[in-house]
């Protein structure tokens, strides 16, 4: 049966000229893509990278795909999309051959550099979606092209890698956008306003938790070492991290868990959960950290020390200093089915959720969603009688990449750029320096990237690269 294309919704780019206008201009040529943003009429050639699993959901939402009746996505037309999908770069030839199907037009790359080299004329933004520890390096090369760059969360791999993306892009004036999508959603923006409102109070202490991780953490390297498929370049996907054998212990999703690859639970998940809370509290950089965790490996009933994968489970303790009329607060991170203490004033036939955070304040608690979605006063007695503000910030009308689309033709910051994501990324993934070193209290100097009573454990800072890579 053929399939019927429904219709398609998308903003019309194009308002008419005044009275008097020339029919006829010359654009500048910095106005078409490098340095600068592609005119509201013009439609933006995307490329993308890393486009097998997340990446692929991207570029559909970047492309305003459309479904067909059995619900399947279908194959990107240009004439109907606001953007030309020009380029898809990628490891896994397999992985990502969905996505190749999706844009049949795209010419398909294994090598970022090799794509933005050949195709730097025809490339206007850059969508990425790779394993963390390959963020930095793909986005900073986009960006020093000139590109407008779109990241999957956690932004980067490091403390230090957030902060020269964050400078680079500023300098070089493009658009940017992290790929934590509730920062587009109605949910945080009531939290700030309803914070701001003074709803709960002085808030002194947050809680957020989430049942990731979801795939095998606190385990050690795998001792095989088999042959790496025809469909993958190992040594590409190896990128700047240090050379070892391949296996598939480690793809397409597990990598999450390996110390020099990912970023563990709460670096996967705090940027979504813990962003309500970086707004809405108008937090920036912690004056110190410090962590607990749950066992390791175990091997012939003795403990193995791992350095390897993050721990099975965590805590997680961030102390901020007073900002502007806010007073100090305290914010605690739990994953691996850690769970804070659940407030009395719940109603016992709600449940805490799979992931989620509680806002402490002197006159009351708020409850929210993984993406800061649905929050609530609780008991739900005060949220009954509460009088809402008057909505204050700007709501985001389309979707989070959408968001990002409007920003690189010209319009308003898009919501979660670097200026925002770049220091959120900066504390969630400084955490993981306390998850290494369990139980010491680290303090930091986040203006200097720095912590000030360890000195070897400012190695976590930023990481050495593999030769031949650099940022």
């Amino acid at each position: 049966m053929a399939m019927k294309k429904k219709s398609i919704n998308r903003r019309d780019f194009v308002k008419s000229t005044a009275a008097g206008v020339a029919m006829f201009s010359i654009v500048p040529s910095y106005v078409l893509g490098r340095n600068g943003n592609v005119p509201p009429s013009g439609k933006l050639n995307i490329a993308g990278v890393g486009v097998g699993g997340m990446g692929k959901n991207n570029m559909a939402n970047i492309a305003m795909l459309q479904r067909d009746d059995e619900g399947e996505l279908i194959p990107h037309d240009s004439s109907s999309s606001p953007v030309n999908v020009t380029a898809l770069c990628d490891v896994d030839d397999n992985y990502a051959a969905g996505a190749y199907k999706l844009f049949p037009k795209a010419k398909t790359y294994r090598d970022f550099r090799v794509m933005l080299d050949k195709m730097d004329k025809d490339i206007d933004a850059v969508m990425v979606a790779t394993p963390d520890h390959i963020h930095a390096v793909v986005a900073m090369a986009a960006i020093k092209a000139g590109k407008h760059v779109y990241v999957q969360k956690p932004l980067t791999h490091t403390v230090y890698e957030a902060r020269k993306l964050t400078e680079a892009a500023r300098k070089m004036g493009v658009a940017t956008q992290m790929g934590n999508q509730g920062h587009s959603q109605e949910g945080c923006r009531l939290v700030k306003e309803w914070i701001a409102d003074g709803a709960i109070g002085d808030v002194r202490e947050v809680h957020c938790w989430t049942n990731r991780p979801v795939w095998p953490q606190g385990i050690l390297r795998p001792a095989d070492a088999p042959a790496v498929p025809a469909n993958l370049n190992w040594d590409l996907w190896l990128g700047p991290a240090p050379h070892r054998p391949y296996n598939p212990a480690y793809l397409p999703f597990n990598w999450r868990a390996w110390y020099d690859f990912g970023c563990g639970a709460l670096g996967d998940m705090a940027c979504h959960v813990m962003d309500a809370a970086f707004w809405a509290l108008d937090l920036k950089y912690p004056i110190s950290v410090q962590a607990s965790r749950g066992e390791q490996v175990t091997k012939m009933w003795e403990r193995v020390v791992n350095n390897e994968t993050y721990p099975n489970a965590s805590a997680v303790h961030y102390s901020f200093p007073a900002r502007g009329n806010m007073p100090p607060v305290k914010v605690h991170w739990y994953d691996g089915g850690i769970l804070p203490e659940r407030p009395e004033e719940l109603d016992p036939r709600r449940k805490m959720g799979y992931s989620g955070t509680i806002f402490v304040g002197d006159k009351g608690k708020i409850m929210s969603g993984e993406y800061g979605d649905g929050p609530r006063i609780i008991p739900e007695t005060k949220m009954r009688i509460y009088k809402r503000p008057a909505k204050t910030l700007k709501r985001v009308t389309t979707s989070h990449e959408q968001n990002w689309i409007d920003a690189c033709k010209g319009g308003d910051p898009a919501s979660s750029n670097f200026d925002y994501s770049g220091p959120f990324t900066e504390m969630v993934v400084m955490g993981n320096f306390a998850i290494r070193l369990p139980g010491q209290l680290l303090k930091w100097d986040g203006i200097n990237m720095k912590i000030t009573n360890n000195d070897a454990a400012n190695a976590f800072v930023h990481k050495q690269y593999r030769q031949g890579w650099t940022l």
